[in-house]
């Protein structure tokens, strides 16, 4: 008798993509071939008996069976629930701290300061009292004296003037005081950290000088030929000093070498310089704003002709208008940009660090308004204040982390752009100075 073999499909059949399903309890068996005879043996019955159990337990613990057309098998193809913990509250337990560890004291003081900062943002207003005309001109400076009994505050504007304002003060106009030691416009100002008594302004004239109270006088402290930006104190007792020029020099003077010259003078870069800030605790740091990129320096390592950073800080894109180390530890250096972008970035040691938290901010202030600069709160050493284009009218206060913690608004006293900022060094009191010589001052 001649046997014909059948060919297995599985070598004519084109390979196919695999189907998942879920398989229940109620899943009939495949049939098979029946017998010559037209039923299943004893053997065949129990074996799909076998199958149908099996393909049951499966479905009841969450396993797939999958299935390739023309083929039954079971494949172990887990379908997953993830884990999770009990619902509800569930202990904050350090799991590499001893059982019955208490959590350290200090995270919550940590956790809550800023939002104890932003509560205490809260209670600072503006009004009629705290707002008058200081300077004739469009202030380009301005600081805050740190006696707490009052508020003391100084002006600078283009013309050259310093004004003094007292709030609630009886002297001069409205409690204010105005001089004119300079020609040109007063771009910087700072009162003596160690000196309260007396106040330095900068000028585009090329002057330094000190008011001082007691001796009734603005002093001649440094006399260049060229125009100035900006200055910082280098010690502790206020009186060395780097002064940066508009053209790209800096002056190491020290007020107590007799004259009104440098110590030394070093050339960085020929293009510009837009602001130099004093490490708060390595005073021998300074970091220096130039044209697109921030340079640290070592005032130990200066030359006199193309001085090295010792670190830069680059990611700007256009001209940066200002750069300041952080307050209490100098981590961190905040910087502003005409590329609308406000930059907090950490620093370690001399270094500067790439990863950075920007801020988006409109910088475009134009020809007629001073230039606007995130500075410090010299209270918190992680958050600023920066002026803002914005309607209406505001002073923003940024953690630097990016996130907004407050806007100052006022629509019945403040509309106009207040581009100078500033915050007390101890009391709950913010400045804000327009283009029109008028100073603002939110306060609790």
């Amino acid at each position: 008798m001649e046997v014909t073999v059948r060919k297995s499909s599985r070598n004519t059949l084109a390979p196919k993509r695999l189907q998942y399903f879920e398989e229940d309890s109620t899943t009939k068996p495949t049939r098979r071939k029946r017998n010559e005879n037209g039923g299943l043996s004893a053997y065949e019955l129990e074996r799909l008996e076998n199958i149908r159990q099996n393909q049951a337990f499966l479905s009841s613990i969450n396993l797939y069976q999958c299935r390739w057309p023309g083929y039954s098998f079971v494949c172990l193809i887990f379908k997953f629930s993830p884990t999770k913990k009990p619902s509800g509250p569930l202990p904050m337990k350090a799991v590499n701290m001893e059982t019955g560890d208490e959590l350290p004291s200090e995270l919550m003081q940590l956790f809550s300061e800023v939002q104890l900062y932003c509560s205490t943002l809260k209670t600072m207003r503006l009004t009629e009292e705290r707002v008058a005309k200081v300077v004739k001109d469009r202030i380009f400076s301005a600081a805050f004296h740190p006696c707490s009994s009052s508020l003391l505050l100084a002006a600078g504007d283009k013309g050259g003037r310093v004004g003094l304002w007292k709030l609630g003060g009886d002297w001069g106009d409205d409690g204010v005081l105005l001089f004119e030691p300079h020609t040109r416009p007063v771009c910087c100002m700072a009162f003596s950290p160690a000196h309260p008594t007396q106040l330095l302004s900068l000028s585009y004239d090329g002057s330094l000088r000190c008011m001082d109270v007691e001796k009734s006088v603005f002093d001649d402290v440094y006399n260049a030929q060229d125009a100035l930006k900006t200055f910082d104190f280098m010690s502790h007792d206020s009186l060395t000093m780097v002064v940066g020029s508009l053209y790209g020099d800096v002056a190491i003077v020290d007020r107590r070498t007799p004259g009104n010259s440098h110590e030394s003078l070093h050339s960085l870069d020929p293009k510009s310089l837009r602001c130099v800030s004093v490490h708060p605790l390595q005073r021998h740091y300074f970091a220096v704003a130039e044209s697109r990129v921030v340079s640290i320096y070592d005032s130990r390592r200066l030359n006199k002709n193309k001085s090295q950073a010792v670190s830069q800080l680059h990611g700007h894109s256009l001209s940066i208008s200002s750069a300041y180390f952080s307050p209490w530890t100098g981590n961190r250096v905040v910087t502003s940009c005409l590329d609308d972008n406000i930059r907090s970035e950490p620093k370690h040691s001399a270094c500067i660090c790439s990863s950075t938290f920007p801020c988006r901010q409109n910088m475009q202030t134009g020809r007629w308004l001073s230039k606007l600069s995130a500075v410090w709160d010299p209270k918190q050493e992680d958050c600023f204040v920066v002026g803002s284009m914005l309607k209406p009218r505001r002073v923003q206060v940024y953690h630097q982390s990016g996130k907004l913690q407050r806007s100052f608004m006022d629509t019945e006293n403040l509309s106009t752009v207040l581009s100078v900022t500033a915050f007390h060094p101890t009391r709950n009191a913010l400045l804000g100075g327009n283009a029109s010589g008028r100073m603002h001052v939110f306060s609790d």
